[in-house]
């Protein structure tokens, strides 16, 4: 089978001052085209670094893809290191990528320097593809064992963009075995309990399929299923076979079986009813209505929301009453449901949900840190139930926020499904 190794260059992953966000993705666009990651590697600035890893890691894998060091600064050398290794014994120039660096540079009102200009120079025996999207080629090797090697700008927009064209020559030169992926998003089950609850299922899995669980703590748990080899029609009915029986273990827990998301997800409910949605932050400072705006055509059900921090604008603008906070406090259930309904009132929607809560350690007298409240409001009626996580303040604002949409999710669906 072929196999691929994926190495990212440079100083700042090693020193954790840029998260390497390359890696996955390269490793996602290689699985979904079928050809499994057999290591990721992160080296240096360092000549020897990248020969040893560049050497060690063609001699083991078909694909070998890199990211970074390709810039005009004095710092990258990779691509004097990948001339070395290819035996080139001296660069020339790429016009094509000349042309596109210039006219980049001079879109943005730049001028050409130098530096620029020999980023346009490539090792002689290399074949480049070009980077529409920066000003560094993708430059594509062939080693003596016949392993390619790709390498890519580390720019992520750069590297994402050069994907589809690498791609397909890999296409050219390879004979890839079908693969099929299929996932499944679960949401408020923890990895182990889930993992407990469809062990039986899990067990009796034909050998051919195998299963990953990829946790998130934005969108829950994706369950990966995975076939390696054989025909496509044949790998998906086996796959939607498994699928049913997971489905009837886990019911509405499952929010989609794709690889899909809780904010489009809720965002498809709504616009396939006709419905619209407001949201009343307290403790998740606006996380929420960034999530529901991150997805296309939110503006067609989503029509805003309150970040009621204070608690003088939970009562002057969002109409909570002031004996309820005195009387029950910030953090409660009467709190919250006063806050969904009075942004429902406000903003004049068939739906709301509202949070309030403590995201960082510290407790208030009556709840400690990690509590919400979490509420939603509809034509029906209001429901509200409190959730406690255990994590630094930035995890749980993005777990207050995650399970607000899964709880407004079940709850509009149980109204739907009435």
């Amino acid at each position: 089978m072929i196999q691929a190794s994926v190495c990212t260059i440079g100083d700042e992953i090693l020193i954790g001052q840029v998260v390497d966000t390359n890696s996955s993705r390269i490793a996602r666009a290689l699985g979904e085209a079928g050809i499994p990651v057999r290591s990721m590697v992160s080296v240096g600035d360092s000549r020897e670094a990248i020969l040893d890893a560049l050497r060690r890691e063609l001699s083991k894998s078909s694909i070998v893809i890199t990211t970074g060091g390709l810039g005009p600064t004095k710092d990258d050398i990779t691509k004097d290191v990948l001339g070395e290794l290819s035996g080139s014994t001296r660069m020339v120039e790429n016009p094509q990528q000349r042309e596109i660096m210039e006219q980049i540079l001079s879109s943005r009102g730049l001028q050409v320097l130098e530096s620029n200009r020999r980023q346009a120079w490539v090792p002689e025996r290399c074949e480049v593809i070009p980077n529409k999207l920066g000003t560094a080629p993708i430059m594509s090797f062939t080693a003596d064992n016949g392993s390619v090697l790709y390498a890519l700008p580390g720019v992520p927009h750069e590297a994402a963009g050069a994907l589809p064209d690498v791609l397909e020559h890999i296409r050219r030169r390879f004979a890839i075995n079908d693969i099929c992926h299929r996932n499944v998003m679960v949401y408020g089950l923890a990895e182990s309990a889930l993992s407990e609850l469809i062990a039986p299922w899990e067990d009796a899995l034909p050998p051919e399929i195998h299963l990953a669980y990829l946790p998130d703590p934005l969108k829950g748990i994706r369950l990966r299923l995975s076939i390696y080899s054989g025909t496509s029609a044949k790998e998906n009915a086996l796959i939607d076979s498994e699928l049913e029986k997971l489905k009837s273990i886990l019911g509405n827990r499952i929010y989609s079986d794709a690889d899909d998301t809780l904010e489009a997800t809720v965002g498809r409910i709504f616009k396939e009813n006709g419905l619209t949605l407001a949201a009343a932050e307290s403790c998740t400072g606006g996380e929420i209505a960034h999530l529901l705006t991150t997805v296309s055509g939110a503006s067609e059900y989503f029509l805003g929301s309150v970040t009621s921090y204070a608690i003088k604008v939970k009562e002057e603008v969002l109409g909570v009453p002031a004996e309820t906070i005195e009387k029950f406090g910030v953090v409660s259930e009467e709190g919250a449901i006063a806050m969904a309904k009075g942004v429902r009132r406000l903003l004049g929607s068939d739906y709301s949900v509202a949070t309030t809560g403590l995201a960082g350690a510290e407790g208030d007298g009556r709840n400690p840190g990690g509590t919400v409240w979490i509420a939603v409001a509809g034509p029906n009626g209001e429901k509200a139930h409190k959730f406690s996580y255990h994590n630094d303040r930035k995890r749980n604002i993005q777990r207050f926020a995650a399970t607000a949409l899964d709880f407004l999710r079940l709850f509009v669906l149980s109204e739907l499904n009435a």
